[in-house]
C-alpha cells in the first residue's frame, strides 16, 4: 500500500485498474468489500468507503442482495479520468520546465521518443 494515499482511495485504484486492464469487464461482478478488506487487511468500512467512491463515480452500480458490478462504459470514464490527471500532474508541469528551457513542442517530443527508445529497448 502507498502511505501517500488514504487506503479508501487505493482501493478504488486497485478496483479501477482491474476494470482498466479487462479483468473486470462491464456488468460483471466487482469483488465484494470483505474481499477487498481481506485482500488488503484492512478494515471492511474502509473497502466500503472505497467501493462507494467508485459508484459515486457511476464506475460500480449495485444490485439489491446480490453485490456491486462493472458499469456500462466504467473503462472508458476510468480511462478519461486518468488521462485528464496524467495531463495535469505530468503534461502540465513538463511543458512549463521546456518553456523555461526554451524547448518547443518538437524538442520535448524528440526527447520524449529518444528516452522511450532507451527504456523499451
Amino acid at each position: 500500500m502507498d502511505e501517500g494515499k488514504p487506503l479508501f482511495v487505493q482501493i478504488a485504484e486497485m478496483v479501477e485498474d482491474q476494470i482498466v486492464d479487462g479483468t473486470l469487464r462491464e456488468d460483471e461482478k466487482a469483488p465484494s468489500t470483505n474481499e477487498l478488506a481481506a485482500f488488503s487487511r484492512i478494515n471492511p468500512a474502509t473497502a466500503a468507503k472505497g467501493v462507494n467512491m467508485l459508484v459515486d463515480k457511476e464506475i460500480l452500480y449495485k444490485r439489491r442482495g446480490i453485490g456491486m458490478f462493472v458499469s456500462p462504459g466504467a473503462r472508458d470514464k476510468v480511462l478519461t479520468e486518468r488521462r485528464s490527471a496524467f495531463a495535469t500532474s505530468y503534461i502540465a508541469p513538463l511543458i512549463a520546465e521546456a518553456q523555461k528551457l526554451g524547448l518547443s513542442p518538437d524538442d520535448v517530443a524528440q526527447l520524449i521518443n529518444e528516452h522511450a527508445a532507451t527504456t523499451t529497448s
